[in-house]
């Protein structure tokens, strides 16, 4: 029997979708016999205790998820999302860099600096990378601090805001589209495919509102078989370029081009969202922590 601890923060089950999942991956592992335990902030001290640590919080460097990360290591104890993943997601720069190292393809990428925000270096890269352009700050998750630009003027506001979180950001060529497709990556193999489909009058999967609300689409699942080779080609050498964890690859398609928006560590996976076609990813999970697969 292996045991595992399971991460979490009460932000971790806002929803239903994620506690669904959360006992889904429960019921898997006592059906394997194996034991789940959900581990809190106090339980650090917990962490040799364990074969293996999921991670099911946000992420991020400066994080108590990245303390469990790298106690978990330190203990030779298999761990998603391991601390290289994590450090390198949670920096957009440092992840478009390993991408671009790769060769993965990538929207046309230029990072600013403070000293670029101006309004002729607006000019020159809404006619370099065409108008609109979308400035994203390093540190951003779930599509905050990502907006779009359209005017030299409108470049100088929003990345002067971006910049107070970091010393660059980055600015990119925007990719109109219907969806992003989401590929789960688990040890270089594909693990379920979803699109995440862009709400009307939107232009990005999530939409902040002023009320302090948001605006999602609806997800989409497919059967691994359905989708084309090279979709899930462009997605694990996407996740390669980043390590061998588990990475949720958010990908554009241009008629018959894929291009790799961003890879992100600890994806999101709700019940009935992204397990819609693959029930497995459950036991996958499971098997990979405990050393029986990949």
């Amino acid at each position: 029997m292996g045991k595992i601890g399971v991460f979490i923060e009460r932000y971790t089950i806002n929803r239903s979708a994620e506690m669904g999942a959360l006992m889904k991956f429960s019921q898997v592992a006592h059906k394997l016999g194996h034991q789940i335990d959900y581990l809190f902030r106090p339980d650090t001290y917990k962490i040799p205790q364990y074969d293996a640590i999921f991670i099911r919080a946000l992420t991020d460097p400066l994080n108590l998820s990245y303390v469990f990360s790298r106690s978990a290591e330190f203990h030779n104890i298999r761990v998603i999302d391991d601390s290289d993943s994590i450090y390198i997601c949670c920096d957009k720069i440092n992840m478009y860099y390993h991408l671009a190292s790769a060769g993965v393809p990538i929207p046309k990428t230029i990072i600013i600096k403070q000293t670029d925000i101006n309004k002729d270096v607006g000019a020159k890269l809404l006619k370099k990378l065409k108008s609109p352009l979308v400035l994203k700050a390093p540190n951003s998750s779930f599509s905050e601090y990502v907006e779009r630009v359209k005017s030299p003027a409108e470049f100088v506001g929003v990345a002067k805001r971006f910049l107070r979180r970091a010393d660059s950001i980055v600015a990119q060529r925007f990719i109109k589209s219907e969806f992003d497709w989401r590929v789960g990556v688990l040890a270089g193999e594909p693990l379920y495919v979803c699109q995440y489909l862009i709400p009307r009058k939107r232009w990005k999967v999530l939409t902040y509102t002023q009320s302090g609300g948001f605006v999602t689409g609806a997800i989409k699942g497919f059967d691994l078989k359905s989708v084309s080779p090279c979709l899930l080609e462009a997605a694990v050498n996407a996740a390669a370029a980043i390590g061998r964890g588990l990475y949720g690859v958010d990908i554009k398609q241009v008629g018959d081009e894929y291009i790799v928006i961003e890879v992100n560590d600890n994806p999101t996976i709700s019940a009935g969202e992204e397990d819609q076609k693959a029930p497995h990813l459950y036991e996958r999970i499971i098997r990979y922590l405990l050393g029986e697969w990949g």
